[in-house]
C-alpha cells in the first residue's frame, strides 16, 4: 500500500505501522506511544512561557463593535407575524 509522503509525515509514521482491525476497515497508527494532551493549567503556562506575539489580533479591537447599539426596542421575535386563519389538526389518514 502507498501512502502520501505529506500524510505520513503529518500523522508521525515512519517505516513500520501498527493495523488495527475494526468492524468498519483497517486503522493504521504509528508504532511508539502517542503523545499526551496537556493539562488546561499546563496549556496556559506553555503559552505563556512561550511569549508569542498576539498583536496581529488587535486589529479586530478597532472594528467598532463596540459602538453598535445591541440592545433594540424591537421585539425579539425572529419568526413571521401570526397569521389571520387558525390551523387545526384533522383525523384523517396522512398522504
Amino acid at each position: 500500500m502507498r501512502l502520501p509522503a505529506a500524510v505520513l509525515k503529518r500523522y508521525c509514521i515512519g517505516t513500520t505501522v501498527h493495523m488495527v482491525e475494526q468492524s468498519d476497515g483497517l486503522l493504521l497508527r504509528p508504532i511508539g506511544g502517542v503523545a499526551e494532551k496537556l493539562s488546561w493549567e499546563d496549556t496556559a503556562r506553555e503559552m505563556a512561557a512561550s511569549q508569542e506575539d498576539w498583536s496581529a489580533w488587535d486589529v479586530g479591537a478597532g472594528d467598532g463593535l463596540e459602538e453598535i447599539p445591541w440592545k433594540t426596542h424591537r421585539s425579539l421575535r425572529v419568526a413571521e407575524a401570526a397569521v389571520p386563519y387558525v390551523f387545526r389538526k384533522t383525523k384523517g389518514r396522512r398522504r
